[in-house]
């Protein structure tokens, strides 16, 4: 929290001290500023490595969330990221890519940003990747399948779309020939995006929807979605979010991305 004068960083701190617990300060704006970057781009850095490391581990046949959770274990030194379909929201995605264009102003070349956006961009790729080797191996192809996207929010509980991995991959899929349904119980439809337009609807989770798809893709984690129940009734499931931890039963339904 800043001001341009003494004056007008005590009003709005002020302001803020009326619906904050606790406002910090800092000498300018210019630093605020810096700061919210700061934190958009730690979170950023650190996704990416996670996802790197995903793709690395799934080669390897190494179970990536069992590595996180392990290391997780660690009293100091370690602070839990999770892999996931991509990057989403108005904020991680955007404003790292302000400061390196601000950043050339000054002779000065951002490469931390821009790689941990390469690699952020590529993740929806490589879930695309994952999903037409699970239908293959199944004797199906991605032109003409049915796929449903369960959660199209850039996160978990929340009726925000902007940016979502999700309708990076939805397009992907359809760009391929597929067919794409989607469920989300915070998003009832999905609006005009900056980059998509997809003008469609969400599809209530049913029984018969489940058995006349080829494969849901789990993007987003809601709470209120019955994963065990979707995984005990569609064909195919394919998990980017690891909802489906500890349900070995139906183990060759499922593929993790």
């Amino acid at each position: 929290m800043a001001g341009v004068t003494p004056s007008c960083q005590q009003a709005v701190t002020a302001l803020y001290q009326q619906v904050i617990q606790q406002v910090i300060s800092v000498s300018t704006p210019r630093v605020a500023e810096l700061t919210k970057l700061l934190e958009n781009i730690y979170r950023s850095v650190n996704i990416a490595l996670v996802n790197e490391l995903k793709m690395l581990a799934d080669r390897m046949g190494i179970d990536i969330w069992e590595v996180i959770e392990a290391a997780s274990t660690k009293p100091f030194g370690f602070s839990p990221f999770y892999p996931g379909p991509g990057m989403g929201g108005h904020c991680i995605p955007i404003d790292p890519f302000y400061l390196s264009w601000k950043a050339k102003e000054y002779d000065f070349t951002t490469r931390f940003i821009q790689l941990a956006g390469e690699i952020n961009v590529h993740i929806p790729y490589y879930v695309v990747s994952k999903i037409q080797d699970a239908l293959n191996s199944r004797g199906k192809s991605v032109k003409g399948a049915k796929i449903l996207i369960l959660g199209v929010a850039y996160k978990k509980d929340v009726d925000d779309a902007r940016e979502s991995p999700a309708l990076a991959i939805m397009d992907l899929l359809q760009k391929k020939g597929a067919v794409t349904l989607y469920h989300d119980p915070y998003i009832p439809s999905l609006p005009p995006f900056r980059k998509y337009h997809f003008n469609l609807k969400s599809s209530p989770l049913t029984v018969r929807l489940l058995r006349n798809i080829d494969a849901a893709l789990v993007v987003t984690d809601h709470s209120q979605i019955n994963y065990q129940w979707i995984v005990k009734n569609a064909s195919l499931i394919i998990d980017t979010r690891n909802v489906t931890k500890g349900m070995n039963r139906w183990k060759n339904k499922i593929v993790k991305a």
